[in-house]
């Protein structure tokens, strides 16, 4: 990272002055509630969807959560941070740690190199960047319900990627904007998430494992990207062949995480694949058939219309008629 973002933010703050001084952590500066709930209220400016602050370093940041979503970034050192009291989550230079809002956290005490970031970020501001990812694309639907679901549960992905460069230009381009308060800072920051969240997609095997929640969840990113990327031809024994698992292994933890079988997560994706041929090219049916990896004719008609309620001829006329209609 630029040398003049390290300087600016390993700069002892007020708050780190008090605590050298014998204090300890107030919580009075994160909340006014009973339990200690970080509240963005407190964190950022009115209007405000994201910002980010140094860790605060010298003490043990005690047990909390946030009623936002928190990335954490190691820009030198390391943090160790004890999740929902039973995941130890040794973060290091160049790593990511995105929690969700019920994730429960703590920090032991960071000594003056330990410069880490914590972004805060209201659920809101990616909306943006999850509508940059095809729409239709399963991994970015396990991104966001990881992040965003509302079940009271905690998530935490954490991403080891100090050796990709694309990803580590993203968060520093990031930071740069935050702290400098450059002009249209807003449309850039919720565009250069939306590129964090693309890259991310391409790195799953990036993704560190502390429990059996997090190994699931790195398996089943893995099968997602994969069906992404190999939807033609894709089958589960490959996949267990690629993860060092059995089938059975690889189809619970799949089914587990996502609700689906690898059969089903292969079919929504050649549906949605060949209903984008359909509006998006004049390629024939047959040829579109074969484009998304079905060799029966008969089953994709029928596989169809179950969808669609219509054959992929209605579909594609529909379509274009809609497209075709002059907007006022």
């Amino acid at each position: 990272m630029d040398e003049r973002i390290v300087r600016q933010l390993q700069k002892t703050t007020k708050e780190e002055e008090e605590i050298l001084r014998g204090k300890t952590i107030q919580k009075g500066l994160y909340t006014s509630q009973a339990d200690f709930t970080i509240d963005s209220k407190k964190m950022l400016e009115r209007g405000k969807l994201i910002d980010i602050r140094p860790h605060t370093r010298f003490a043990e940041f005690p047990r909390h959560k946030h009623n936002y979503i928190e990335i954490l970034y190691m820009v030198s050192g390391k943090t160790v941070h004890i999740l929902d009291d039973r995941v130890k989550v040794v973060l290091e230079a160049g790593d990511l740690l995105f929690l969700n809002q019920h994730t429960y956290h703590k920090v032991l005490p960071a000594g003056k190199d330990d410069v880490g970031i914590n972004f805060i970020v209201l659920p809101e501001f990616f909306d943006v960047a999850f509508s940059m990812v095809e729409e239709e694309n399963q991994l970015k639907g396990f991104l966001v319900d990881t992040l965003r679901k509302n079940n009271s549960r905690g998530n935490y992905l954490h991403f080891r990627v100090s050796g990709i460069l694309p990803i580590q230009n993203l968060i520093e381009n990031m930071t740069w904007s935050i702290l400098n308060h450059e002009s249209n800072r807003h449309k850039i920051n919720q565009t250069t998430m939306g590129l964090l969240f693309l890259q991310l997609m391409n790195y799953t095997d990036t993704l560190e494992e502390h429990d059996k929640e997090q190994h699931g969840n790195r398996i089943t990113m893995n099968a997602l990207r994969y069906i992404e990327e190999n939807y033609k031809d894709a089958t589960l024994e490959e996949l267990a062949k690629m993860e060092k698992k059995s089938i059975y292994q690889v189809s619970r933890m799949i089914r587990m995480h996502t609700g689906y079988t690898f059969k089903e997560l292969l079919q929504i994706k050649r549906m949605n694949k060949a209903e984008e041929l359909l509006i998006q090219t004049t390629l024939s049916v047959s040829d579109i058939i074969a484009a998304v990896g079905y060799d029966n004719t008969s089953y994709f008609f029928r596989i169809f219309r179950e969808k669609n309620q219509m054959s992929p001829r209605k579909y594609r006329e529909k379509f274009n008629r809609i497209k075709e209609v002059p907007h006022p």
